[in-house]
């Protein structure tokens, strides 16, 4: 889970966002201390962009006991997910977010009062305007249009040196037209995209006895896939 989505408000100003990869490196580094000599990146909506950005940072830099990634429901456009969800069809889910949003700041200005205000904080309406007020000042970044241009992984998917795969359903009402590209020179020579005609955001069930997810077979059969193909792992395995 990302900061404060546990069930537990984290104690820091800060608290979670599209781009805060060192918190995933610090998890991959427990994993290596505990002694994995392989480790398969698993991440969804939100999680799935910051998993494919964390990949593109390290480059020819990533873990040798990192085998691979697969990722669902990945909005790496953020600004142009941003501006899907403030459309008056998708309203119903906004207002979700920024409910739960809303909540978060208000515990977050009760602990940290001249640092958070949260006056009228009611009366923000979209991910732009909420992202400006505080993810992007908590964080570091100018606005949000910084915040989304230096978080999105979609322009640096083709630095990605591990098999990764996104999985993002046509039917998907988060994502923009870009969180679909097909082309090598976007992708690069490691990422593949599936685009499944239906499984809306993070919906991808299916109906079975044993009471697993269509996107957690898929993940299984990915990984299998690479370790089929890489002897090493194999060995490792």
């Amino acid at each position: 889970n990302f900061r404060s989505c546990g069930g537990v408000m984290n104690r820091q100003p800060r608290y979670y966002h599209s781009g805060a990869t060192g918190d995933l490196s610090r998890v991959v580094g427990h994993g290596l201390a505990q002694g994995y000599d392989t480790l398969y990146l698993g991440g969804f909506s939100m999680g799935g962009n910051l998993t494919l950005l964390y990949l593109a940072e390290q480059g020819e830099r990533v873990a040798s006991a990192i085998a691979g990634a697969v990722t669902f429901s990945v909005p790496c456009d953020l600004a142009g997910s941003a501006r899907v969800l403030a459309l008056p069809s998708r309203r119903v889910y906004m207002k979700r977010f920024l409910d739960d949003l809303g909540a978060k700041m208000t515990e977050k200005a009760r602990r940290y009062p001249d640092l958070i205000d949260v006056t009228d904080i009611e009366k923000i309406r979209n991910f732009q305007q909420f992202d400006d007020r505080y993810t992007a000042p908590l964080h570091g970044f100018r606005d949000a249009e910084d915040y989304w241009a230096r978080c999105s992984a979609l322009p640096r998917l083709k630095d990605i040196r591990v098999p990764a795969l996104m999985v993002n359903a046509v039917d998907d009402p988060f994502l923009s037209r870009n969180c679909f590209p097909a082309a090598r020179s976007v992708l690069g020579a490691h990422v593949h995209v599936e685009a499944p005609k239906w499984g809306g955001h993070v919906g991808f069930v299916e109906l079975a006895r044993d009471g697993y997810y269509w996107s957690e077979r898929r993940a299984v059969a990915h990984a299998r896939r690479v370790t089929d193909r890489n002897p090493e792992l194999q060995e490792a395995d």
